[in-house]
């Protein structure tokens, strides 16, 4: 940073940094403080174990901390509005192997073991973003405004436990391979405010998984009973960014993101089988929560060498709208005669709390025009679910999920393996100007969580569980 350099208020940089530096990190501090409530709390506070954060391997290398940070083709889904950050056309591609297991034993003694459909989920979680700022590739009569698109699994998790289990009346497996795909917008207003809006469009598709929600049980008289269905709902989004301070080189100091997305209400079609054999059809609903998340990072050190940020982000949740996934029948579907399976839910509203922080090396001398990032972060997220309607189908529990991630940018002119410049990978006359690999992995420790009084005593018990996630993305900039 050029000592003294000018920012477009005509305030130096180092005048500007020394009297705003402690509002700064007074701000950060509260941010800190209710971090540090959100995990000492001793009232019932649940969360969102179903949901997917990881949507981009940089994120989750932080913890999933990066609605603030938000400067990579994953902004679409993290935090819309910074897609401005973007320049060109940026694609990002990539993939979260996911496993684990949770352990089960009754107040008898009996045990049972659930996975996720083996060693690891298949098919695997993913996501795709593509975006384009509209003024770098020509189009300027709508000002700075860059577009996008992205395709993301939001809710994909499967498990399995056996069908001679001890809660096998209540679930054997269940899968919710939805795909949410988001057209989305952003416009940067001025130097310290931008904006995006977007759409989440949900749907299921035979390309992915089972093409559709699924959870099987086995009945008291030992049949193999299989509940299933399918919708397309839409929901929105709007997000902002906020860049109170830039260092001389326009690069941000501070970052502000706010994101809100909105409920979606999936009315599920399908039906209710036995044996393999259909009973009637059926339909029941689920209700898209909403998520409000805030966001801030800050850059202790940003100059033409190096880059170090910490970002701490808070989510909420509303998972007060998972009332109940009551099943209406077409015909008779209970063996009492009735058109209608109650399955009463009463999740309630949560918090999930994420703190991450990225060292980055930009012209290493080993590795001339590449760039180098290390990753960690840490979320805390506390379950969402009562004992009396837990599903072990769903593993809920207060989990607490370290996270490190490796970062790898080569440049235009930067050398591949010593066979060729990174930006001849390209395809006839369209070469890239970078190629990056991102990796990430995290633990999820979930506390031991004793279950008493469900609905099912079946279900009555202690669960143990422990989940792992791989992450990978590859991101092209034109």
């Amino acid at each position: 940073m050029k000592k003294n350099a000018l920012l477009p208020s005509g305030r130096s940089t180092d005048a500007l940094l020394n009297s705003h530096r402690s509002g700064v990190l007074a701000l950060f501090g509260c941010w800190a403080c209710l971090f540090w409530f959100l995990l000492s709390d001793p009232c019932e506070v649940r969360a969102q174990a179903p949901r997917i954060q990881g949507q981009g391997t940089a994120a989750s290398g932080q913890g999933n901390a990066f609605a603030a940070q938000a400067d990579d083709p994953s902004a679409l889904h993290y935090n819309p509005a910074g897609m401005t950050q973007l320049h060109g056309v940026q694609n990002m591609f990539g993939a979260l192997l996911v496993g684990g297991v949770t352990n089960f034993t009754s107040p008898t003694g009996a045990t049972a073991t659930g996975d996720r459909g083996g060693n690891l989920a298949w098919p695997t979680p993913g996501h795709f973003y593509l975006t384009a700022n509209l003024k770098d590739v020509g189009i300027s009569a709508l000002g700075d405004l860059t577009v996008g698109i992205g395709v993301t699994v939001p809710y994909g998790s499967l498990t399995r436990y056996p069908e001679n289990g001890p809660f096998r009346t209540a679930v054997t497996f269940t899968t919710n391979p939805l795909l949410d795909i988001k057209p989305t917008i952003a416009y940067k207003l001025n130097d310290q405010l931008s904006f995006g809006l977007g759409a989440d469009i949900y749907t299921y598709t035979g390309l992915f998984g089972e093409g559709h929600v699924e959870k099987r049980s086995v009945s008291a008289n030992g049949a193999s009973t299989e509940l299933f269905g399918k919708d397309t709902a839409a929901g929105f989004n709007a997000s902002l960014l906020y860049t109170p301070f830039r260092n001389a080189n326009g690069k941000p100091l501070v970052n502000v993101g706010v994101v809100y997305r909105s409920q979606a209400t999936l009315h599920l079609d399908g039906a209710l089988l036995r044996n393999g054999s259909k009973v009637s059809d059926g339909t029941a609903t689920f209700v898209l929560p909403q998520v409000i998340t805030g966001a801030i990072a800050l850059w202790p050190v940003r100059d033409a060498d190096h880059e170090w940020k910490l970002e701490l982000d808070v989510d909420f949740v509303g998972w007060k709208s998972v009332r109940n996934l009551d099943v209406h029948c077409a015909s008779v579907c209970t063996s009492t005669g009735q058109k209608f399976i109650p399955q009463p839910q009463n999740w309630l509203g949560s918090y999930s709390v994420m703190i991450g922080t990225e060292y980055k090396w930009l012209r290493p001398v080993s590795l001339p025009d590449w760039e180098v990032a290390l990753r960690a972060g840490f979320t805390n997220q506390q379950t969402q679910m009562p004992s009396d309607t837990f599903d072990p189908g769903i593993p809920s529990s207060d989990a607490f999920t370290p996270a490190i991630g490796l970062g790898l940018l080569c440049k235009e002119n930067g050398s591949f393996l010593g066979l060729t410049r990174c930006g001849k990978l390209g395809f006839g006359a369209i070469k890239p100007k970078s190629v990056g690999l991102d990796l990430s992995f995290q633990t999820a420790f979930y506390e031991q969580r004793t279950i008493t009084n469900n609905l099912n005593p079946t279900v009555n018990g202690t669960y143990q569980s422990t989940f792992y996630a791989g992450g990978v993305s590859i991101k092209i900039a034109y």
